[in-house]
């Protein structure tokens, strides 16, 4: 299985580090977010992954080259001239992914102890049971502001911002009014699995967020989820976090 980590982002909440810095170069006991999560892919066997750049792409280039890719194979997707969000970006480095069935998703800010060979072995069984199967979401029930919203047969039917109460639902047709009994919330944890039919689902162009794409691909098609609860996540996009992270990621 080939992998992307998302590090085109700007950061900003990671400042003042990203006024000057990509934020998957922050350093957690001495090693680079970025370097942290090649080696966790490579502990399950993944050693091929595209890595987008956008804020200070060639220091990421420029770390990338110097070491070697930490013992990957590294390909850069430059999107230096345009800001795509996360959605935007996985369609930029479509061609990467042809020959793919499917492929591993992952942010470059957060570090995590998920088990990706029992997701792995999770999405092969949601696939194999769904013929319209487009991908698998890592969550977990940690609080959020934000959550994706699934029906209780673990199927993607919504998003909400619990902070201004704003929904999006795969089905326009839906509230949350109407689907409350329905629904189990979870908060997403940065991590997916695709199938090459999510391109083919795909109807959005240009700058869009994964999340979108998913609502937009869930009106017709099946996205499940892997709950990770018992394992370690860490949002390490602000500075508080990153210190914390450092008691935790040795």
């Amino acid at each position: 299985m080939r992998a992307m980590i998302l590090a085109a982002g700007l950061g900003t909440r990671l400042k003042p580090f990203t006024n000057h810095h990509p934020k998957a170069l922050a350093i957690v006991n001495g090693k680079t977010l970025l370097q942290r999560n090649i080696e966790y892919l490579q502990a399950y066997g993944i050693r091929e992954v595209v890595v987008n750049v956008h804020h200070f792409s060639d220091q990421i280039i420029r770390a990338v080259q110097e070491n070697n890719g930490w013992g990957s194979a590294l390909t850069i997707s430059d999107e230096s001239n345009a800001v795509l969000e996360t959605g935007g970006g996985v369609l930029f480095a479509a061609n990467y992914f042809k020959n793919e069935a499917a492929w591993l998703v992952m942010n470059a800010d957060i570090l995590t102890t998920l088990p990706l060979d029992k997701m792995i072995a999770a999405d092969n069984l949601l696939r194999a049971e769904n013929e319209n199967y487009i991908g698998t979401l890592a969550v977990t029930n940690r609080s959020t502001s934000r959550n994706l919203l699934f029906n209780q047969k673990g199927v993607l039917i919504g998003w909400k911002n619990n902070t201004t109460l704003e929904e999006k639902w795969a089905d326009a047709k839906t509230s949350l009014n109407e689907a409350a009994n329905n629904i189990v919330p979870k908060a997403f944890s940065g991590i997916q699995i695709i199938h090459a039919s999510f391109f083919t689902a795909l109807q959005l162009q240009g700058k869009f967020s994964l999340i979108d794409a998913y609502l937009q691909i869930a009106a017709t098609n099946t996205i499940g989820y892997y709950d990770h609860s018992d394992s370690i996540l860490m949002d390490v996009g602000k500075p508080e976090n990153l210190e914390m992270a450092a008691t935790l990621f040795p």
